[in-house]
């Protein structure tokens, strides 16, 4: 089932501010919070659906890696709410809601003022050939990332007393005021490394070969990243694991060259063929197509291959192929040969018409822009 439209899912339009983003967010869950809607599957699903949207609408980069190419450009897992439980919902977002649902926090049977670590992104290139990028592709890839280790065990922090926050009252010319803060010596989590194997670091991770598997959609471009979600380094301890961001690298092709979805290729034919016309063979992403060189085609026509470019992202159909005709021209020729063009030089029909520079670049503009 295909993913709905993020802005659609809000109610908002893609001018939104940051602020008119959060507000929409907040809208929405709390219309659809479990709290206030128990046992409701359909609510859940607009509750998760929400978060989803908000997680990637109120982040700036993954914000605009939608706008340009839509859900395939956070990655084949798409976006947050696939890759998540209510529990990471809450502790990510939580403080949207401020004391809505009790506690001061998000539901404070959640866990009160404790919040849940997340982990680090990770960054990794993914050099994709032209026939990949045409297709969409599948690749596994070895990833060394932090992971949680085995045999950890876990303590109340002592500074909070397992609360993940540290109250302090002042006295003030207004009387005792009390301010909360998370509490540092355990980052709001609550907890301590209580035991740990010998391997493990001061978080309770260690590190860790692992094979990813990542849907790469067709159509994608130098530059372009991938959002995998939850496939980063682990949250200490046991909390929401970072994002795995995948950069696209383009493997440059033999013969034809990229422009967006169009493909470019320079075809050079001989002297005769372009007089007498011919119908050549040129290349294309996955595999050959034949096209007819008119008689008296001139050195620079371009001529236009609908649909054997490149898939469009997040859209409908297929760029064109540009066959740029080039007229080549022999260094050496015999003397049976020269006399030939010499006898052909002194035809009328071998003399260029007054002007003629001049309607060839018109005429290539007009090629271009058919």
């Amino acid at each position: 089932m295909d993913k709905r439209d993020y802005y659609e899912v809000l109610g908002i339009s893609k001018s939104a501010s940051e602020a008119e983003i959060k507000k929409a967010y907040r809208k929405m869950a709390l219309k659809y919070h479990p709290d206030k809607n128990p046992g409701d599957a359909e609510a859940e699903g607009k509750f998760k659906e929400a978060a989803e949207a908000y997680e990637v609408l109120s982040d700036a980069n993954k914000k605009a890696r939608y706008d340009q190419y839509g859900h395939a450009g956070l990655g084949g897992n798409g976006g947050f709410g696939g890759g998540m439980n209510m529990d990471d919902i809450f502790s990510q977002f939580g403080d949207i809601f401020g004391g809505a649902f009790g506690g001061g926090s998000f539901g404070g049977s959640r866990g009160g003022g404790q919040r849940v670590v997340r982990g680090t992104n990770l960054r990794v290139k993914m050099k994709l050939t032209l026939e990949e990028i045409a297709e969409g592709v599948t690749k596994k890839i070895k990833v060394n990332k932090l992971v949680n280790a085995d045999g950890v065990t876990y303590k109340t922090c002592a500074s909070c007393n397992g609360t993940g926050r540290i109250t302090r009252v002042a006295q003030t010319f207004l009387g005792a005021m009390q301010t909360q803060s998370t509490c540092n010596t355990c980052q709001g989590a609550g907890k301590m490394i209580d035991q740990k194997p010998s391997d493990a670091d001061n978080h309770g991770l260690k590190r860790q070969e692992e094979v990813i598997e990542i849907e790469i959609p067709a159509g994608v471009e130098e530059g372009m990243q991938l959002s995998v979600s939850g496939k980063g380094n682990a949250g200490p301890f046991n909390g929401i694991p970072g994002d795995l961001i995948v950069v696209i690298e383009e493997q440059a092709h033999e013969d034809l060259r990229r422009d967006g979805e169009h493909l470019h290729y320079e075809a050079f034919i001989n002297f005769v063929d372009a007089v007498l016309g011919e119908t050549i063979e040129v290349p294309t992403v996955n595999g050959k197509a034949k096209i007819k060189v008119e008689p008296g085609t001139q050195s620079g026509k371009m001529l236009r291959l609908k649909g054997k470019g490149l898939p469009i992202l997040q859209g409908y159909g297929h760029g064109d192929l540009f066959v740029h005709i080039n007229v080549w021209t022999p260094k050496k020729v015999s003397r049976e040969e020269k006399e030939i063009l010499e006898k052909l030089k002194e035809s009328e029909n071998f003399k260029p018409s007054p002007g003629q520079n001049e309607k060839g670049f018109f005429q290539r503009m007009k090629d271009m822009f058919q």
